[in-house]
C-alpha cells in the first residue's frame, strides 16, 4: 500500500507533471486534460452521492472506483509497452463496460419509454445526474482526442461513452421512474 505522507512534492511549479509511466509533460497535455476531466466526473458523482440512497448509492460507489482506474489508465502512455513495465498495469476492461451495460438494461426496464427530450432538473440527485452527464461527455471528448493519437485505450472510451448513457438513465430513475421528468417543449418561450 502507497503512504501519502506529504501532498505536495513541488516538482510541477514550473507547469509540468508525471504521467504513472514517469515520464513528464506540460499540465495543459491531452493527456492530463483527458484523466483531469476523469477526475472532475468523480467529484461531480461525488456530489450526486450525497443525494442517492440504496441500490443507485451502491452503484455511484462502483463506478467511483472505475473512474480511478480510468484515471490510472489515461494517465499511462504506450499500451504498447504495457508488458515491460515490470508490474500489472491498470487498465479498463469489458467486464466494466459490461456492469454498466446490464445495470442500463435493468433501470432503463423500469422507465416509460421517452415520447421527448427531457431537461436537465428535477430532484436533487438527478439534476446532479445530469450534471455527471456532460461531464462525463466531456471526458469522452478529451479521450477521444487521445485515440485519434492512437495512444488510449479502446475499452476507456467504450466506458466513459457507457457511462454517459448510465447517468441518463440514472437521472431518470431519480425523477421518481421518469414520472418527474421535466419535458422539453420546443418553441415554449415564443
Amino acid at each position: 500500500m502507497v503512504v501519502l505522507n506529504r501532498i505536495y512534492t513541488r516538482t510541477g511549479d514550473k507547469g509540468d507533471t508525471a504521467l504513472s509511466d514517469g515520464s513528464r509533460v506540460p499540465k495543459s497535455d491531452p493527456r492530463v486534460e483527458a484523466y483531469g476531466t476523469v477526475d472532475e466526473l468523480n467529484a461531480t458523482l461525488g456530489l450526486a452521492r450525497l443525494h442517492a440512497t440504496g441500490d443507485l448509492a451502491a452503484m455511484i460507489a462502483v463506478i467511483q472506483n472505475d473512474l480511478f482506474d480510468l484515471g490510472a489508465d489515461l494517465s499511462r502512455p504506450n499500451m504498447d509497452a504495457d508488458d515491460q513495465a515490470g508490474y500489472p498495469v491498470l487498465r479498463i476492461v469489458a467486464t466494466q463496460t459490461e456492469r454498466l451495460e446490464s445495470e442500463i438494461d435493468a433501470m432503463n426496464a423500469r422507465l416509460q419509454p421517452l415520447r421527448s427530450f427531457i431537461l436537465p432538473g428535477g430532484s436533487a440527485l438527478a439534476s446532479h445526474l445530469h450534471l455527471c452527464r456532460t461531464v462525463a461527455r466531456r471526458a469522452e471528448r478529451r479521450a477521444t482526442e487521445l485515440a485519434a493519437g492512437g495512444d488510449a485505450n479502446p475499452e476507456a472510451l467504450r466506458y466513459l461513452n457507457r457511462l454517459s448513457d448510465w447517468l441518463f438513465v440514472a437521472g431518470r430513475i431519480a425523477n421518481d421512474d421518469g414520472a418527474a421528468d421535466i419535458l422539453w417543449v420546443p418553441g415554449a418561450s415564443r
